[in-house]
């Protein structure tokens, strides 16, 4: 307890030397995310403060430009790229410059390769790291848990994404919100893609139940955001029940990401830590499995690192033993597994049991949800059972 108390005061002080983090959010392209930007870079100018443009992305839109006009630009960095000409964040010149504030739009955008960084939060966070105030927008279809939720809900998949504690862990985030119908109006009057595009966009992500979908799903991201901040201090925590979440994984899982999606939203919204813990069972040695098993499971275990998981790898015969003491070692109170597949016939009439009903009958205190992956790929939150 005392080393973590220790730990707990060290991550004030880092936190203290580092820079404020502001996102304007939203839930698509065209909301006025980087016009709000613009408008505040304007208004701290005003008021003295050190502030200037790192990379801003206007889109070609006219009235968005105009609010450049008079803030110090950082040149951007000129990238080639397979005979292409690319440009980026200048993260060396900013660095140079320090500036008290830097703009740096769309956050999710990934480098073009070469770069000091693969994405663009990661130099967002470079600069943080040495003191710069940083103003960044966002969508809200980025985070990396809503990839399987974004994709059912509205058809497409989010190439572009960032974990969810680089949001959680923002000193302020703005909603910037904007009616459906509103949004479809500027799309027709051109104010967010050519003419060329406009039909397209209004056939299929800008249709209106698309925008009511995501629109809700950023406020419900907002809500769970702010009851996060509102939460006792992790110095106010000692003494309780155990409450960490763990993910069960498998090596053969059916939708391995969209379990740890889900287990990464729930330990969100506890407030908690949570891991990853994949059993390697005598059959499941690298040496009797096969390759493609192979890079699956690495790919599985790297998803969980970047949902901001602590990824354990543990060998045993017994799968629900394994767990179980996993559980009581780090003071877990949620077990989240994978809704299982259905027993062989012959194993139903010899009585036997599939890990989850083991597991189920056995953990006692803890609360076991089951997800079936498939449903949870159509909403979050929607467990198959659950045992206390």
């Amino acid at each position: 307890m005392p080393e973590d108390r220790a730990l707990s005061f060290l991550q004030l002080i880092r936190r203290s030397q580092r820079g404020k983090l502001k996102i304007y959010l939203g839930y698509g392209p065209g909301v006025g995310k980087t016009w709000q930007m613009l408008l505040e870079g304007q208004r701290l100018k005003k008021e003295g403060i050190d502030v200037i443009v790192g990379l801003v992305e206007t889109h070609g839109r006219a009235e968005t430009a105009k609010l450049v006009d008079g803030l110090e630009v950082i040149p951007r960095k000129q990238v080639q790229y397979r005979g292409i000409l690319l440009e980026e964040l200048d993260l060396e010149a900013v660095m140079a410059r320090h500036p008290e504030v830097a703009l740096v739009d769309e956050l999710a955008h990934t480098n073009v390769p070469g770069s000091e960084n693969f994405k663009r939060y990661q130099d967002v966070q470079e600069l943080l790291a040495a003191g710069i105030h940083v103003i960044t927008t966002m969508n809200i279809q980025h985070l990396e848990s809503l990839y399987n939720t974004v994709e059912d809900l509205v058809g497409v998949k989010v190439h572009e994404r960032l974990p969810d504690s680089v949001l959680a862990e923002a000193d302020e985030i703005v909603n910037i919100d904007l009616a459906p119908e509103d949004l479809q109006r500027r799309l027709r009057e051109g104010k967010i893609y050519p003419g060329e595009r406009i039909q397209t966009a209004l056939d299929n992500f800008f249709r209106r139940k698309n925008l009511d979908e995501l629109r809700e799903l950023s406020f419900r991201e907002l809500a769970s955001l702010i009851d996060l901040k509102r939460r006792s201090s992790p110095e106010e925590e000692y003494g309780t029940a155990p409450d960490q979440v763990m993910v069960c994984l498998s090596s053969r899982g059916p939708n391995s990401a969209a379990l740890l999606r889900y287990g990464s939203r729930l330990a969100g919204r506890l407030n908690r830590n949570w891991y990853a813990v994949y059993v390697q069972t005598p059959t499941e040695s690298p040496t009797a499995i096969d390759s493609t098993t192979q890079r699956i499971l690495s790919e599985t275990l790297t998803l969980a690192n970047v949902l901001g998981a602590i990824v354990f790898t543990y060998k045993g015969e017994d799968v629900v033993e394994t767990i179980l003491h996993f559980a009581r070692e780090y003071r877990v109170g949620h077990i989240v597994i994978g809704h299982p597949g259905p027993l062989a016939w012959w194993k139903r009439l010899l009585c036997e049991k599939t890990v989850v009903e083991k597991l189920i009958l056995r953990a006692h205190g803890l609360s076991v949800v089951v997800v079936d992956p498939k449903a949870e790929g159509q909403r979050q939150g929607v467990t198959a059972g659950e045992s206390s």
